[in-house]
């Protein structure tokens, strides 16, 4: 191999080549010119190439000629499998009661691990199939425990052992995609493959959240890799990230950005097709000139033509390019990601992805499939109902002085399996429209629409009312406490729709905020749609989702005396807080401003110890 090719400083950037694109390796012209596209704008430092999908299987003497083109170039490359029939087909994947299907997988694998030192499963490795055979193994079992049980003996059987036959240094990666709430359903076991794979990768990419199909939230794009490296601590290999379904590239660009946040040591950029793909004048964002982080007319505007227009060279990855710059800059001064430490045990689900609509309210969280004990503060979704000790633990914390926050959803699942030895608490079935919420005594901030709540009962001085959602002449918990031992049960009444969070009154996120952040060393107060990334040297990032202006504070311990922009030098200079009595809170309050999707590093003054 000859010289690395030029990378950047804190990650190696990545790009995957589908079966079908590294079958056209075979012409070096062809390869030529589509490489020097792409290494035109971006650092390339690894190509995955691909052998197998969709029954189509590239032939040896066509990799190892793109192997060679590659590594001569200083590119590092490694194999890729992805594991489907017809991936146009809703995903139509193996039959892994099938012996024919079994036999092809296995013989893929041995000649994939015969060429490279490094094999990744691209994000397929799943079944769903239900065919007769499928139903006739599964007999009495739910598809879930079918699955999980036939796809982690798939793996050791299909996949672990054959390729180390072959290749006994192989390093063997499985990519999981972006849809982790429904993992066991389809055969993805996060508890048993981990262990038995070498790394993990994620899939990062969350696309648009509305009109994309799965509606994720652009917060996901960091805390599914932070998760992922709960799963398996030191072996998440990176992040995975592809230009579909984003409709504007300041939306590509920051599930780059949230992906490098989260701290991967690389990411992938899926996929050599799509990367050739020209920017056109409706990749620009309504919002743009308004000082958002990706700057479309600053990337565009020296490389257009004497007439106006784009060059049909000017391709995505020009965009991807500019993404990883801009991460690059700011990733050094960045050191251990932090957050509100959150429980989802393996196999569960329930109020599916709500860890992320907190993320876009400036909640920090930091998922794990391990009950995190040590933590001041945990919270807890319905998802956590699927440990079948999980009343032992919260009533374990509070007897700790720690605080516990559960979701309505889980107060229904556990207010008849021994809840009410800590606290008499009812979700009841019955809801309320709400617009008006009051905090404390005679504090009321208004939404601005109404937002259905679940009616909690509760016993007068038994446990309280933090904030009240107002119902006509009545009122119903929105966030309610709850005093045992010498800890806080805290219930946060999530609405039946989740972004109806962000409609809540910037006070009463506020308030929801101190509650989940309260170990954090920094806390956001606004509007929603403003997500916080903190590290444990005491930088953080504030970045904005909104499509307008937006103005927050940031508070932190009195001891701060300014908040120094890393980016710009402007240092930012605060007042400390007072409580309604007029006395000193220990807190310190700043005020940034934020232009439509944009990101700002702050770093404390004096920095932290």
């Amino acid at each position: 191999m000859t010289n690395p090719a030029p990378a950047y400083r804190n990650f190696t950037a990545a790009i995957y080549a589908r079966v079908y694109e590294v079958r056209q390796m075979s012409d070096p012209a062809w390869l030529q010119e589509r490489f020097d596209v792409m290494s035109r704008y971006i650092k390339v430092g690894k190509v995955y190439l691909e052998t197998h999908r969709d029954m189509v299987v590239a032939d040896e003497p066509t990799i190892l000629q793109a192997k060679l083109f590659f590594e001569s170039r200083g590119v590092r490359t490694s194999g890729g499998i992805t594991v489907t029939v017809n991936e146009m087909n809703r995903f139509q994947t193996y039959c892994y009661t099938n012996p024919e299907h079994r036999a092809k997988l296995k013989e893929v694998v041995e000649f994939t691990a015969g060429l490279f030192d490094e094999v990744i499963l691209d994000d397929f490795f799943f079944t769903n199939c239900k065919c007769s055979s499928c139903i006739q193994a599964k007999g009495r079992r739910s598809w879930t425990d079918f699955r999980l049980e036939l796809m982690t003996r798939a793996a050791r059987e299909l996949i672990i052992e054959p390729a180390r036959a072959v290749n006994p240094n192989v390093q063997l990666v499985i990519k999981y995609p972006n849809w982790y709430e429904h993992f066991q359903a389809l055969g993805f076991n996060l508890e048993t493959e981990p262990p038995i794979f070498d790394r993990l990768y994620t899939g990062t990419e969350t696309r648009d959240p509305v009109h994309g199909g799965q509606h994720f939230q652009p917060y996901q794009s960091y805390l599914i890799y932070r998760f992922f490296d709960a799963v398996k601590p030191g072996a998440n290999g990176g992040g995975w990230v592809d230009p579909f379904a984003s409709h504007h590239l300041d939306r590509y660009a920051e599930q780059l950005w949230l992906t490098l946040f989260a701290k991967a040591p690389e990411i992938t950029l899926f996929d050599f097709r799509s990367l050739q793909r020209p920017i056109q004048e409706a990749d620009r964002a309504p919002w743009q000139g308004s000082g958002a982080s990706f700057d479309f007319d600053a990337l565009i505007g020296p490389l257009r033509l004497p007439d106006g227009s784009i060059p049909p060279d000017v391709t995505i990855s020009a965009a991807a390019g500019r993404a990883f710059e801009q991460a690059d800059a700011v990733l050094g001064r960045l050191g251990s990601p932090l957050g509100v430490k959150s429980y989802k045990p393996f196999h569960s689900h329930g109020e599916d992805f709500i860890h992320n609509y907190l993320g876009m309210l400036g909640i920090p969280i930091d998922l794990s499939p391990r009950f995190p004990a040590e933590a001041p503060v945990v919270f807890l979704a319905e998802s956590a109902k699927f440990d079948p000790q999980i009343v032992e633990k919260i009533e374990r914390q509070l007897q700790d002085g720690k605080a516990v926050v559960i979701t309505a959803g889980l107060l229904r699942a556990l207010q008849e399996r021994g809840l009410r030895g800590i606290v008499e608490l009812e979700c009841s079935p019955r809801k309320a429209a709400v617009s008006e919420f009051l905090i404390g005594w005679n504090r009321i901030y208004k939404a601005d629409a109404p937002i259905l709540l679940s009616q909690i009962e509760y016993n007068t001085n038994d446990s309280w009312e933090e904030v009240s959602g107002l119902g006509g002449y009545t009122g119903y918990p929105l966030l309610h406490s709850a005093r045992y031992a010498s800890g806080v049960l805290y219930v946060l009444n999530v609405p039946d729709n989740f972004t109806d969070l962000y409609r809540l009154p910037p006070e009463v996120l506020d308030r929801i905020r101190e509650t989940l952040a309260q170990d954090l060393f920094v806390r956001l107060e606004g509007p929603a749609l403003v997500a916080l990334f903190a590290y444990d040297n005491g930088a953080f990032i504030v970045e904005s989702f909104r499509d307008e202006p937006a103005e927050v504070h940031l508070v932190t311990d009195a001891a701060v005396k300014g908040l120094r922009d890393a980016q710009s030098g402007e240092l930012l200079g605060g007042e400390e807080t007072l409580d309604w009595r007029g006395q000193p809170t220990g807190k310190r309050r700043f005020t940034a401003r934020l232009a439509p999707h944009q990101f700002r590093l702050f770093e404390l003054e004096p920095p932290a110890a």
